[in-house]
């Protein structure tokens, strides 16, 4: 038995089934731990999404900020889904794309597993929250999506503002949650989350910092596997793995085995973005 974590798919297809044949994937014993994004650019988000519905038996999954974005779409009238990219309006307008997204929607913010030492995240975590913390805010918000207020949660969660405070209340709470778990980069030495701010480290504004150097964060007792910051590429430091290695942009794509205490990751290319010219 393996337990792999894989990094950002966005509706690579092909790049995930030659992933899965390099990792020799057996879904009779191995399970798979995917970071989030797992459609959205790549052309294939129809395909990847059926493909990783049909191992849901194997494995886990957390929401990126595409992966809510496509559940809002999916939530609008046919005339409003038409008007966005066809990668995601093949999802959207698929025969089956009401249990597909309908699964999707019960997924997580996060995942934890103690005996396993990890937990995964598709971006970031307020520095200043424990594990513990990390959670309660999770189920708050997945308690929104899984319940029958999802559709007005959709409607109200866009938004750059406001920033994490714990005295939120309401959508601009849950908000601030869903921004920190899904496009989380940088912060200000106080916390604040820096969300225009995308580049590699070194690139950034003066007095920020990646979320997980930012002096005085929470010291945590799991290690931490996430996706997002394709252009943050391949990072193990801090306590973080972050394994988002560009696929869709012609990068990697990553696995990382969790169960292990060798640190084993393996790459099979992504995208061929030359070839679309």
């Amino acid at each position: 038995m393996a337990v792999w974590a894989i990094g950002d798919l966005q509706g690579c297809y092909d790049a995930t089934q030659r992933l899965l044949e390099k990792i020799r994937f057996d879904p009779a014993q191995d399970r798979l731990w995917f970071c989030g994004d797992l459609v959205n650019r790549g052309g294939q988000s129809l395909e990847t999404l059926r493909l990783v519905h049909s191992l849901r038996e194997r494995s886990v999954v957390v929401l990126g900020n595409h992966d809510l974005s496509l559940l809002a779409i999916g939530e609008r009238s046919p005339d409003e889904q038409r008007k966005v990219n066809q990668d995601l309006q093949r999802v959207v307008l698929a025969d089956d794309a009401r249990p597909l997204l309908d699964w999707l929607r019960m997924q997580k913010l996060l995942h934890v597993d103690r005996a396993l030492g990890w937990m995964m995240i598709h971006a970031g975590l307020a520095p200043k929250w424990t594990t513990t913390l990390a959670e309660k805010h999770a189920r708050e918000v997945e308690q929104q999506l899984h319940g029958n207020g999802y559709r007005k949660l959709f409607r109200n969660m866009y938004g750059d503002k406001p920033g994490w405070s714990p005295g939120l209340t309401g959508y601009e709470r849950s908000r601030a949650i869903i921004n920190l778990f899904t496009r989380m980069r940088y912060c200000t030495p106080r916390g604040r989350m820096a969300i225009e701010e995308k580049g590699a480290p070194g690139t950034q504004a003066q007095g920020l910092y990646p979320w997980y150097e930012v002096p005085g964060r929470a010291q945590r007792d799991l290690k931490i596997v996430c996706g997002h910051w394709s252009t943050l590429g391949l990072m193990i430091g801090h306590g973080v793995h972050a394994i988002d290695t560009g696929a869709v942009w012609g990068g990697k794509l990553t696995a990382l085995q969790l169960d292990t205490d060798e640190l084993r990751v393996l790459q099979v290319a992504g995208r061929d973005t030359a070839a679309l010219g």
